[in-house]
């Protein structure tokens, strides 16, 4: 094989990859896209999807550190965080949980009592996750799945306070 067989070759691959990678990168009634969604995410494992949103208001759960200890990980962190529901109408999955962080700064130990301490700050842990976003086809009548990577906050850590000089 020559220099300009590889070439040719890369080049028929490059173009024709993208519709194999996607098996539902063809159009497809709406009613279908759920099923082709499923099919296409089944190897992926999110973040559990049975959390407790947080409420409206919420705040440093500083208290909780000293009533009883907690078990879950996003209680017991120095930055402890909940859950808050997103939608994206035109996604598979349609609705995820992100990450929120319940402190600004950190809870830690200063003179013999935990307080939220602003020498450090509560920085949110990211994850690109795979979605697949529903698009209309040129017919105007189907519609194809495109994979979209989207950042989501998935967890919160304490990190030293930025300081500029």
């Amino acid at each position: 094989m020559d220099i300009k067989q590889i070439l040719l070759f890369g080049l028929l691959f490059g173009l024709l990859a993208p519709g194999w990678s996607l098996r539902s990168n063809r159009c497809l009634p709406e009613q279908d896209l759920e099923e082709a969604a499923k099919r296409e995410l089944s190897h992926y494992q999110g973040p559990p999807q049975n959390q407790e949103p947080l409420g409206p208001s919420y705040s440093c759960p500083v208290e909780m550190f000293t009533q009883h200890p907690p078990t879950h990980l996003k209680d017991r962190s120095l930055s402890p965080w909940g859950y808050i529901l997103e939608t994206m109408e035109d996604h598979f999955p349609s609705t995820y949980y992100r990450a929120q962080c319940l402190c600004t700064g950190c809870v830690l130990i200063q003179n013999s009592k935990l307080v939220e301490s602003h020498d450090y700050n509560s920085a949110h842990i990211v994850q690109s996750r795979v979605f697949l976003k529903k698009e209309l086809c040129r017919d105007k009548k189907k519609y194809r799945l495109k994979p979209v990577r989207v950042e989501v906050a998935v967890a919160c850590t304490c990190t030293r306070a930025n300081s500029t000089p």
